[in-house]
């Protein structure tokens, strides 16, 4: 019974599971939010490299963002949030929460009677808490390891590459949806065709496949009405690149391996911080035992998931069809026994 769990929510490897006979190691994200500066490389290089339309330069009037959240036009979000000393209170202690049950703990020498003939320590104690902050987060699809969005598309058009990743085919899609009521985390979106908003309906300087020179096309948004997200940039895994947005992240807030290592390096890093006193730190997406079987993008968060409009328990659709088949099963043997007893109380 594990195995089958595992097939539709639990720890499995992906490229395996879709019969790929290339074994490739499980590519992803490690996302240090910690070092991250808001510079906005990764969304420009994201762009730049996929040929993706901006989708406008206006700010939001919610803080220093001008795309808002992923999207079909926005494969990377940088995330802008300011924090007063009562809210980042809340959080530490939230992460002492976390630590209490069992991440990696923090030594609070002030609390701790050392031997008499030990030599003498520096003290590791929580740092003051300042008055404001800025956490700023680079957000990205997840690349599930259980993907809802590939789960429920009836076309294909969504596939599971030989490094674990999902990609969309944009020739393939018909633009139902399903993908994007599917996915727990909202980022897969159809295009709409008019992201360029403070220049009018059409987003600028894309133009679509065969325009040309032609003035009429000069503009004209590619893949309107098509499902798009990242895609790990599949075309410079297959020649031996890194992604373009990791590329470019000049502070390596952004950083690209093999899945395991990215696993290992972001333990090691919320360990360090915590041995400095910063208890709020704490990790998204490691866990291959939650509602997705794990990510392939693994973020170091200094808040609740839900600040960074992440969800705290993200789940797939199929982690639940065990439980809706044995319902659904003893409805069945329900409703077979209670005719059997109105036929025998009938023949009487």
């Amino acid at each position: 019974m594990a195995f089958w769990r595992n097939q539709l929510s639990g720890p499995t490897d992906p490229a395996a599971d879709a019969a790929w006979d290339r074994r490739e190691p499980r590519k992803g994200f490690f996302t240090d939010t910690s070092i991250c500066i808001g510079c906005k490389a990764c969304e420009v290089a994201c762009k730049e490299w996929n040929g993706i339309p901006e989708d406008g330069l206006d700010l939001l009037n919610q803080s220093y963002d001008n795309t808002g959240a992923l999207g079909a036009s926005t494969w990377r979000h940088v995330a802008f949030v300011e924090q007063g000393t009562v809210r980042i209170e809340q959080a530490r202690e939230s992460g002492r929460r976390l630590v209490q049950l069992g991440m990696p703990t923090v030594r609070d020498r002030s609390t701790v009677e050392e031997p008499a003939a030990a030599p003498v320590t520096t003290a590791v104690a929580e740092p003051e808490l300042p008055d404001v902050r800025w956490l700023m987060a680079s957000d990205v699809c997840k690349h599930c390891t259980h993907a809802a969005c590939l789960d429920v598309c009836p076309t294909g058009s969504l596939f599971r590459t030989e490094f674990g990743t999902v990609v969309v085919q944009d020739d393939v899609c018909n633009g139902c949806g399903y993908c994007v009521a599917a996915c727990p985390f909202g980022v897969i979106e159809r295009r709409r065709g008019d992201e360029g908003h403070e220049g009018g309906r059409q987003s600028h300087g894309i133009t679509i496949n065969g325009g040309g020179a032609d003035p009429a096309h000069n503009g004209e948004v590619k893949n309107v009405g098509i499902a798009q997200k990242c895609t790990l940039c599949y075309d410079r895994l297959g020649a031996g690149q890194t992604p373009a947005c990791a590329k470019a992240c000049p502070t390596t807030s952004i950083k690209f391996g093999d899945l395991d290592e990215m696993r290992a390096t972001a333990q090691a890093r919320v360990a360090e911080l915590h041995g400095l006193g910063y208890t709020e730190a704490r990790l998204y997406g490691t866990d291959p035992n939650d509602g997705v079987g794990g990510t392939g993008s693994v973020f170091l968060l200094l808040d609740e998931p839900e600040v960074y409009g992440l969800p705290p328990d993200p789940r797939v659709t199929t982690a639940d069809l065990p439980d809706m088949f044995r319902k659904a099963g003893l409805a069945g043997i329900a409703m077979l026994g209670m005719a059997a007893a109105a036929f025998v109380g009938r023949k009487r």
